[in-house]
């Protein structure tokens, strides 16, 4: 078995793809895996990819030309999942999606489509529900800052509907398990950055500043409870407790 390895990011997961596929080893023979790989198996052939932009826009292309947009926007959702099987995934629905372009996204009854959907839809329902989980603390520079802590690489999914909201604001969305950040200027198209430790340790304590509006928003989380149907049990399934650990009105 011939493993091929590549950093976990959607160029290099594509340029994976491209070189898997163009290697004529048998699809059945291959597999595709991201990085960090912990336990390596004994009789595997390990491969390891490097992120090249122009194999990764042809595989796009090819995706979004001879399958379908829809298919396209599958796969990005899938690879960013915390699935450690995600790229495996990616490739065999892909496989299955040049042989039948047409049929792919209907045929959920198949393993490969149906291992895709499931990852899809899991990776959509996170970033659904950050997006009414997402606190914004004031800091001293007219900045506003939020840390969310997701599982899936939800950061290009989450920070458009803010644009739309706060499009006159400076704000920051950092994501706390990957150490990056979507930082938006007031009136000015939102980026992607990565911070330093140093960065990303700063900012990290500013949710220990005081802020009056802080205060005011827990007294109007806590006040508006009815005590008679006070249920954390049903709380839990709404709202899970790991999406609370940047919650305002839970630290």
């Amino acid at each position: 078995m011939i493993v091929y390895t590549c950093e976990d990011t959607f160029e290099a997961m594509m340029t994976c793809i491209y070189d898997a596929w163009a290697s004529k080893e048998g699809h059945q023979n291959i597999r595709l895996k991201t990085e960090p790989l912990g336990t390596m198996e004994l009789f595997c052939e390990y491969r390891t990819v490097t992120s090249d932009p122009v194999k990764a826009r042809k595989v796009v292309r090819s995706i979004q030309q001879k399958i379908s947009s829809t298919a396209y926007l599958m796969v990005y959702r899938c690879a960013l999942s915390d699935h450690p099987d995600k790229l495996d995934r990616i490739y065999r629905f892909l496989l299955l999606g040049f042989a039948y372009p047409a049929q792919l996204t209907d045929m959920l009854q198949h393993p490969y489509v149906n291992a895709v959907f499931e990852l899809n839809r899991k990776v959509m329902n996170e970033a659904h529900l950050f997006r009414e989980c997402v606190r914004f603390q004031a800091l001293p520079d007219s900045v506003l800052l939020a840390h969310i802590k997701p599982k899936s690489d939800i950061l290009t999914l989450l920070y458009p509907a803010f644009d739309d909201r706060m499009p006159s604001e400076n704000w920051m969305i950092i994501d706390a398990t990957r150490r990056t950040a979507a930082i938006h200027p007031a009136d000015a198209p939102t980026y992607l950055t990565t911070l330093s430790k140093e960065e990303f340790h700063r900012l990290s304590h500013v949710e220990n500043q005081v802020d009056p509006f802080t205060d005011l928003w827990k007294s109007f989380f806590h006040q508006i409870e009815i005590t008679q149907r006070h249920n954390p049990n049903c709380q839990r399934t709404h709202l899970p407790i790991w999406y609370r650990k940047h919650m305002t009105e839970f630290r």
